[in-house]
């Protein structure tokens, strides 16, 4: 922390800010200050903002000081050091954030006003709500009412079965909702740090159920929650199940070839078994494979590279060394400090200064719905991104095996979020350009989930499709075309290209080898 913000505190460049911010604060205190919140800024919202002269200056001075820090925070970047610049632009909007006038009960009138409005009420649940946060929940507000949702009721309900069970993941089935079904099967690789069912949300809402009514065999891995005795768990473990789960598919729908889904990390570990495969001459499984909000070439400025320090990487090291566990409260708190205005304050205004209750809402469900993380897995994956060894043929060793992702010559689709907070786009689109085969690269507008929860009839969906990956990111984005709509249908589409032809649909599920062991969504996902 103390090294970002020596560099917002240059002192020539503080100077120029200090200066330029006493002429402001000046015209601010004479009502001659034509400083005024974005548009798209709601926690200016409320009209006191404007009509009320002394809300009106407070907003203007801390529009002010806010921006001052934003300019600092780009200081480094003229010094080549993205790392050291996304730092100081993290601490800079942390503190801005955190200071904004509205995280206050006397600076958001609101709040102010549904105290009145309530008689007082709204400031007993508060407290209340605050009280609670403080105990449980190590001070953060509560993000999410989980009540109104229930796993394998109305979330990940899309009717299926476990076909295979170890004790690092399960293997579920999805029935099929159609007549006929293609012959190559799809596999779901989902994130280790997440449950498999963001893919899966409410019906209406879910891609699986989308996939399997558009006639695609669709299968998903379900990673167990690791134990304490699973601290030690690597990536060559994980790639090692995914390996056994393609052979499962395989067997069971009697396909040659499969199309792979990674998302997110699961994404990273995807790529490296693809590497594998064409290592050892074993590429022919896999006729094609998506890569959804996930990044395995890192030279773009992206979180984990930013937050991954000297001190927290041997920190993460020593925790490997010992086989420990990270907690999935510990994660989920990392990232919402991610974006903290959204995912921290104003979560703070709503529940604490509002004394309202969280929302209810089945993203923020599967959100507060995390998985505990090896800490040998994650000390493999902070190296791999921070090195960036992933990307350089032969730098990565895959179960004794170099892998060279130049090698994967298998048709790729690679989608990636806009506003993604935690895996940017352009590093996203970098994947299509690692790969040695064709690639269709499609950017949303949307960030790191409601990336992949986009089904048609969603409002403002927006996507970005075009020329072949080649250009650097923003060539190719200036050059892309701007679609309306949820990019789904042209996923499937897609798919259904690569998933050979039509055949009845199985009238059971496993096969006399993998027999059906539990309805889906199955034991795991509830660990």
């Amino acid at each position: 922390m103390l090294a970002p913000l020596a560099d917002l505190v240059a002192p020539r460049r503080l100077v120029t800010e200090s200066m330029r911010a006493t002429g402001e604060l000046a015209r601010i205190a004479i009502g001659r200050s034509d400083v005024a919140p974005a548009p798209t800024d709601r926690r200016f919202d409320d009209p006191a903002w404007t009509l009320n002269p002394v809300y009106r200056r407070w907003a203007q001075t801390y529009l002010t000081y806010s921006g001052v820090l934003d300019r600092l925070a780009e200081a480094p970047r003229h010094q080549g050091d993205w790392r050291r610049a996304e730092r100081a632009r993290f601490v800079a909007k942390l503190l801005a954030d955190a200071t904004a006038p509205t995280n206050t009960l006397a600076g958001n009138p609101a709040a102010l006003k549904h105290a009145f409005d309530t008689g007082g009420v709204s400031l007993l649940r508060g407290a209340r709500n605050a009280t609670r946060d403080v105990v449980r929940n190590h001070g953060l507000p509560k993000q999410v009412d989980r009540r109104p949702y229930v796993v394998g009721e109305n979330l990940a309900a899309t009717p299926g079965a476990v076909v295979y069970r170890d004790d690092v993941f399960e293997l579920v089935q999805y029935a099929p909702s159609s007549a006929s079904v293609q012959t190559l099967p799809v596999l779901m690789i989902p994130p280790q740090v997440n449950k498999h069912y963001f893919l899966d949300l409410a019906p209406g809402r879910s891609m699986v159920e989308y996939l399997v009514a558009r006639g695609l065999q669709y299968f998903t891995v379900v990673w167990r929650n690791p134990t304490q005795a699973d601290g030690g768990r690597s990536i060559d473990d994980y790639v090692a199940a995914q390996l056994r789960a393609v052979d499962v598919v395989l067997e069971i729908t009697g396909a040659e070839s499969l199309n792979l889904i990674g998302v997110c990390a699961g994404g990273l570990t995807t790529g490296l078994m693809l590497g594998h495969l064409a290592a050892t001459g074993q590429a022919e499984q896999v006729t094609s494979a998506t890569f959804a909000i996930s990044m395995i070439d890192t030279r773009h400025p992206n979180p984990m590279g930013m937050l991954a320090t000297g001190d927290v990487l041997r920190d993460v090291a020593r925790d490997a060394d010992a086989r420990a566990v990270y907690d999935r409260r510990r994660i989920g708190r990392a990232f919402a400090w991610l974006r903290p205005d959204d995912l921290v304050f104003n979560y703070v205004v709503n529940d604490w200064l509002m004394g309202k209750d969280a929302p209810a809402f089945d993203i923020l469900a599967w959100n507060d719905d995390g998985s505990d993380l090896p800490s040998r897995f994650f000390s493999e994956l902070l190296d791999l991104y921070v090195h960036n060894h992933a990307a350089q043929p032969g730098r990565v060793d895959v179960l004794d095996v170099p892998v060279d992702l130049r090698s994967v010559t298998c048709d790729s689709f690679v989608v990636s979020g806009m506003r993604d907070h935690i895996t940017p786009w352009d590093c996203g689109y970098e994947t299509a350009r690692l790969l040695g085969g064709r690639s269709e690269v499609v950017v949303t507008t949307t960030g790191h989930i409601q990336t992949m929860v986009n089904p048609p009839g969603k409002p403002r969906a927006r996507y970005f499709a075009g020329p072949e990956p080649g250009p650097e990111p923003q060539q190719w984005l200036d050059a892309a075309t701007e679609h309306e709509g949820s990019w789904w249908p042209r996923y499937a589409d897609w798919l259904l290209h690569r998933s050979g032809e039509g055949r009845a649909a199985p009238g059971r599920l496993g096969s006399r080898r993998h027999r059906v062991l539990d309805p889906a969504p199955g034991r795991y996902v509830h660990g």
